[in-house]
């Protein structure tokens, strides 16, 4: 075990020499809320049609993301592939002073897998509002088999639990780009938060910038978050926490209060409590299945 801590810290150093004070970023990239992406099925999905050319706009958004962190002064750089698979973004495209994380470990920080304590800062590209919020591009929560989740009485979107989880190690999220909705909704929880919305929400359909355009403002974006992390504070609440799950179909409902310590408290809605985020993180990932 020693001997592969020795070479993963080889490898860090190799890849993001240190100059100055250390500055470590880490990156969660979604897709829905990538600028031009307007259907699940046709571009967001690895059986789409469009999929491998939205999946290279995925990549190049984060690329974006890497690039205002480095010129902010970013040492170390992890990018989580956060959508579907976690196989999407393309390690030959992706800047290489990052590292990647891909596919999911099954444990409770999901679409933040890799995050911990020392991080100074968390970055959001690609995401997308709860579902039912109007206006929305592919708004949805999950997996699709919930409708809302609410943690001590907040209604979040997967910007607001995945923040949560930053928190719990004490690190700030203080950036996100994706529609218009998703950075209304971003900055309604998590206060004044640098935003960038690539595209604009009419019932299904979006007014989507230009790539390039949208790769420019989330760069500068970016650095300009990085260059003032003083202005942003973790997302916390106080425990103990209660989670509340809205429930798509009678079936994951009933599969979900099977869970232990779960309860089945209204027609398609579950609750389960505890004082650890991590628990409510992990039942919440079992229980939405």
């Amino acid at each position: 075990m020693r001997a592969v801590r020795i070479a993963s810290v080889a490898l860090l150093t190799a890849l993001t020499p240190l100059t100055g004070q250390d500055l470590k970023v880490f990156i969660s990239v979604d897709m829905e809320g990538i600028t031009g992406v307007v259907s699940s099925a046709e571009e967001a999905s690895r059986a789409g049609k469009d999929y491998n050319y939205f999946r290279a706009v995925m990549t190049r958004e984060a690329n974006a993301a890497i690039e205002g962190a480095l010129a902010a002064g970013a040492t170390e750089i992890v990018v989580r592939d956060s959508h579907g698979s976690a196989l999407n973004l393309l390690p030959e495209m992706l800047n290489s002073r990052a590292l990647l994380l891909r596919g999911w470990s099954g444990g409770p920080l999901s679409m933040m897998e890799g995050i911990d304590a020392s991080f100074d800062a968390v970055i959001f590209i690609g995401y997308h509002a709860k579902a039912g919020t109007p206006n929305g591009v592919i708004d949805h929560t999950s997996s699709g088999n919930v409708t809302d989740v609410s943690i001590n009485g907040h209604s979040l979107p997967e910007a607001g639990y995945n923040a949560l989880i930053a928190g719990y190690y004490d690190v700030p999220v203080v950036f996100a780009a994706g529609d218009q909705a998703l950075c209304d909704q971003v900055q309604a929880v998590l206060g004044p938060v640098e935003a960038v919305a690539v595209k604009q929400g009419i019932g299904a359909a979006a007014l989507n910038l230009h790539p390039e355009v949208a790769r420019e403002r989330i760069r500068t974006g970016v650095e300009r978050a990085l260059r003032n992390p003083g202005d942003y504070q973790p997302y916390t609440l106080q425990p103990p926490y209660t989670l509340v799950l809205t429930m798509k179909t009678e079936q994951v409902v009933f599969e979900g209060a099977h869970y232990p310590g779960a309860r089945r408290t209204g027609d398609w809605e579950l609750t389960y409590g505890s004082t650890d985020i991590m628990d409510i993180m992990l039942a919440y990932n079992r229980m939405r299945r």
